[in-house]
């Protein structure tokens, strides 16, 4: 495990899209696992730039992505399709047909995380998994909880999410109460796991995540038991 402590945003944006270009670079046709939120726009921004100079190419790849609200449809400027056109896909050369989101929308959302986790399968696993970590320890959106969910599975969101949330809507009841959520297998399995994390306010749920007991109660403090987990700290 390793971790890094930078004093700025743009550092932190910066480290973590070379971390994520040297994987491309290494591997073309690599499966990357992208998380949404406002900590990695930066990144994505970051990689953009890359792309555009010509530096990382990005026509091979494949994503899948960690969650998506229930009920949002892709126009909804709030749903995480609509912020990954946004914010990484209409910067970088990839296929839109390589990119997966989960359907929160599916008539059949039994049979949508079912299938989501087939298809994780069938591309061979996650190669770079980049995760950000919640207030109360979530990465995805899988909440605290007295089990870690093995699967992608539907969750009902933690009153402590849909208030961090809220500051995205115009009202914090607008925040949808459901999601979808990639479970700890398909994280857990992913080759590499990248984490950034940006502000004072996440100091002490990082403490209890990487140095505390492992427990479902504070989900990311299952990566501990992950070989690869490289952490990006800003106390910005």
């Amino acid at each position: 495990m390793k971790f890094f402590t930078v004093d700025s945003y743009e550092k932190m944006s910066r480290q973590a899209a070379n971390i994520i270009a040297a994987q491309v670079i290494s591997k073309p046709n690599s499966v990357l696992g992208l998380a949404t939120g406002s900590t990695p726009i930066g990144t994505y921004a970051r990689l953009g730039e890359l792309c555009a100079q010509g530096d990382v190419d990005f026509s091979e790849v494949t994503t899948v992505n960690l969650d998506e609200y229930v009920g949002l449809p892709v126009e909804n400027e709030q749903s995480y399709r609509y912020f990954m056109n946004k914010n990484l896909f209409s910067l970088i050369n990839i296929d839109l047909a390589h990119t997966f989101v989960p359907n929160g929308c599916a008539p059949d959302i039994e049979k949508e995380v079912s299938e989501y986790d087939l298809r994780i399968e069938r591309l061979g696993g996650i190669d770079l998994q980049l995760l950000g970590i919640g207030i109360d320890g979530h990465i995805g959106f899988n909440e605290p909880n007295d089990v870690f969910v093995k699967e992608t599975h539907e969750v009902v969101l933690d009153p402590s999410t849909i208030t961090a949330n809220a500051r995205f809507f115009e009202k914090e009841e607008d925040v949808p109460k459901k999601a979808v959520t990639m479970g700890m297998q398909a994280i857990m399995q992913a080759k590499k796991i990248l984490m950034v994390v940006n502000g004072k306010k996440k100091e002490e749920i990082l403490k209890k995540a990487f140095f505390g007991p492992i427990t479902p109660q504070v989900p990311a403090s299952i990566l501990q038991l992950h070989p690869d987990v490289t952490v990006i700290y800003t106390e910005e």
